[in-house]
C-alpha cells in the first residue's frame, strides 16, 4: 500500500499561526520533507515547526532548491536535477507505505516550491494520494501586522513578485491594492516608480512578517535599499 503525501503550509514565521490541522498531521506523520534554499543552510519552515512541537524520532529529509527564476517545464538544468532527486526520495518513502509531510512556508498554493514537483510526482505515480493543507500566507500576515485591509467591496487586488514584473506603472494604475513580493533586489527601482506616481505615501514596507525580527516601516522613503531581507514586501493601498 502506497503512503499518502501531505503538503503543509506552516505559515509565515510565528509558530502559533500553524493551523490545528497542520499540527495534527505533523504529529501523526513520521517522515517530513524539508525544502531548503541553500545546501549548507537551515530550513526556516522546519524551524517554525520545531518551535510548535517536538520532532524527536521524526525522519527529516532535506530537499535543496536553489533560488533561481525558472519555470516548471525547464529540463537539463541543475534545478531540474534537484527536483528529480527529491521526487525520487519522496516516492521511495511513499512506496514503502509510509505517509510523508512536505512542509512549505506560508501557503502551498502561493509561489510554493512544491508545485514544481507536483506534476512530476503524478506522472510517475498517477494514483498517488496528495492532500494540500493551506497555511497563513506572508501576504495576509503582512497586512494584518500592518493593520490594513487588502480589499473591501469591489476593490481590485494584485499580487506579484516585484523582481519579475514588467510594466509596474500599468499594474499600479489598474489595481486598488498592490502587493509587491521579493522587493529586496529591486527596492530602489520600485521606490522611484512609486515616487513618480505619487504613491509612496500609500505604501508600507514589511519585512519578516510575524517573526521575532519583524520590521514594519510606514514611510518607505526611510527604507535603505542595500541588503534588504529576502522576506520583504511592499503593500500599496490606494
Amino acid at each position: 500500500m502506497t503512503g499518502k503525501l501531505y503538503v503543509i503550509g506552516v505559515g509565515p514565521g510565528d509558530p502559533e499561526l500553524l493551523t490545528l490541522k497542520a499540527a495534527r498531521i505533523l504529529r501523526e506523520t513520521n517522515v517530513i520533507c524539508v525544502p531548503k534554499g541553500r545546501e549548507e543552510g537551515s530550513s526556516l519552515a522546519l524551524s517554525i515547526v520545531e518551535k510548535a512541537m517536538n520532532l524527536e524520532g521524526k525522519d527529516i529529509i532535506e530537499a535543496y532548491f536553489p533560488m533561481k527564476k525558472t519555470t516548471a517545464s525547464e529540463h537539463n538544468s541543475e534545478l531540474n536535477l534537484k527536483w528529480q532527486n527529491t521526487v525520487g526520495a519522496v516516492l521511495n518513502k511513499l512506496n514503502q507505505g509510509t505517509d510523508m509531510a512536505f512542509i512549505t512556508l506560508g501557503d502551498p498554493s502561493i509561489y510554493s516550491t512544491f508545485f514544481y514537483l507536483y506534476d512530476r510526482l503524478l506522472e510517475l505515480m498517477p494514483d498517488l494520494s496528495i492532500e494540500i493543507i493551506p497555511g497563513v500566507s506572508s501576504i495576509s500576515a503582512s497586512a494584518s501586522r500592518a493593520k490594513i485591509s487588502l480589499g473591501l467591496a469591489d476593490e481590485k487586488i494584485a499580487i506579484l513578485p516585484a523582481i519579475y514584473t514588467g510594466d509596474l506603472k500599468e499594474v499600479l494604475g489598474r489595481f486598488d491594492t498592490i502587493v509587491l513580493m521579493k522587493v529586496h533586489r529591486v527596492f530602489d527601482r520600485v521606490l522611484n516608480t512609486l515616487n513618480e506616481l505619487k504613491l509612496a505615501d500609500k505604501a508600507i514596507f514589511v519585512s519578516r512578517a510575524s517573526m521575532d525580527d519583524e520590521n514594519i516601516i510606514r514611510d518607505i522613503r526611510e527604507v535603505k535599499g542595500d541588503n534588504l531581507d529576502y522576506f520583504s514586501m511592499i503593500v500599496v493601498k490606494k
